[in-house]
């Protein structure tokens, strides 16, 4: 069976099982239970995450101790507090388990040595940050532009699975609007 992350470095850019042997090694795998910190506010920050199996959620709590979430991750995506991993200072961000979760960590020593190494890699890696930079924009314009009835029905089409994994509390923090309109917004 094909390693997942071989099989989602491929769908950018081909390589040899020679190659992802070596990129493999530059990673750690790691087992968190649900509830458990990637990532903790006020923490150094070594690693990016790709997750094997689980979903995460990635989130920044606000000085009322009202809690914003900027991303959830699950199978086959990256996670992290990009801020402070590449500028190497501490986390604003919480990257917490909402199952258990199986991650490849990736330190930013070994991401720059792979990247220098290997092309195909940096190619990768350049890409995966367009299509997140694209992401991160449309996220932003639909929470600008888009109702809360709009923004909900996005999210169902593009990841429906969510609605079966993820508590709807948490949905409706990150749709940014309150648990009650959530409730009216899926009995539509």
């Amino acid at each position: 069976m094909l390693h997942p992350l071989k099989h989602h470095i491929e769908r950018i850019t081909p390589i040899s099982d020679q190659e992802f042997e070596y990129i493999l090694s530059h990673f750690t795998p790691k087992k968190f239970r649900k509830h458990q910190f990637l990532v903790q506010e006020g923490n150094a920050v070594p690693n990016d995450f790709f997750v094997v199996s689980g979903l995460v959620k990635a989130s920044f709590t606000n000085d009322e101790q009202k809690e914003h979430i900027l991303q959830f991750a699950m199978e086959d995506w990256w996670v992290c507090d990009y801020q402070a991993y590449f500028n190497q200072v501490n986390a604003t961000l919480n990257v917490d388990c909402l199952e258990d979760t199986e991650v490849l960590c990736l330190s930013l020593v070994n991401r720059e040595k792979l990247c220098a190494d290997l092309h195909k890699i940096e190619h990768f890696f350049r890409r995966k940050s367009n299509f997140g930079y694209i992401a991160l924009q449309q996220r932003i314009l639909s929470l600008m532009n888009n109702d809360a009835k709009e923004r909900y029905q996005q999210l169902l089409k593009q990841h429906p699975s969510l609605f079966q994994r993820v508590p709807k509390t948490l949905i409706a923090s990150y749709l940014g609007v309150s648990r009650e309109t959530l409730s009216r917004l899926s009995a539509q």
